[in-house]
């Protein structure tokens, strides 16, 4: 694999409830064995249908007030056309059109260029579904 570019898979229980998992610990540490000191960009990746990358502030209640707001915009209801899994399960594979599948970051002297309160977080409202992948790529 070429220098200029690394990859990595985690593997993530996020359990039977829905979460938000802050992910920045993990991506900091990788960053750590694939970017030395260089500049470039981080890509994060969830490939799933139900699970999304969102960069927010966490701890400070953020995290679920954005679990409250997708039960406001996605109730977990039988409105939704897909209705396989628990009931309401149909809005999970809406999630990914409002909290994208993927995030790309700017990594300066190979650290994560994040603001002060940004933090790097799955979320995943799909109770059916307890363990996710997260991609983990960077590119110099």
């Amino acid at each position: 694999m070429s220098d200029a570019f690394t990859t990595r898979i985690l593997n993530v229980s996020t359990g039977s409830r829905e979460r938000v998992v802050d992910l920045t610990g993990d991506c900091e540490d990788f960053l750590r064995e694939a970017a030395g000191d260089r500049d470039g960009l981080l890509n994060i990746f969830v490939p799933h249908a139900t699970a999304g990358i969102a960069v927010i502030e966490t701890g400070a209640g953020s995290d679920d007030d954005l679990l409250a707001t997708l039960h406001t915009l996605l109730p977990a209801d039988d409105r939704w056309q897909h209705r396989h899994g628990s009931p309401g399960h149909g809005r999970d594979h809406v999630l990914p059109a409002i909290v994208p599948p993927h995030a790309t970051l700017p990594v300066i002297g190979g650290r994560l260029e994040l603001g002060t309160w940004q933090s790097v977080c799955l979320v995943d409202t799909n109770r059916d579904n307890p363990e996710r992948k997260v991609r983990l790529s960077f590119l110099a």
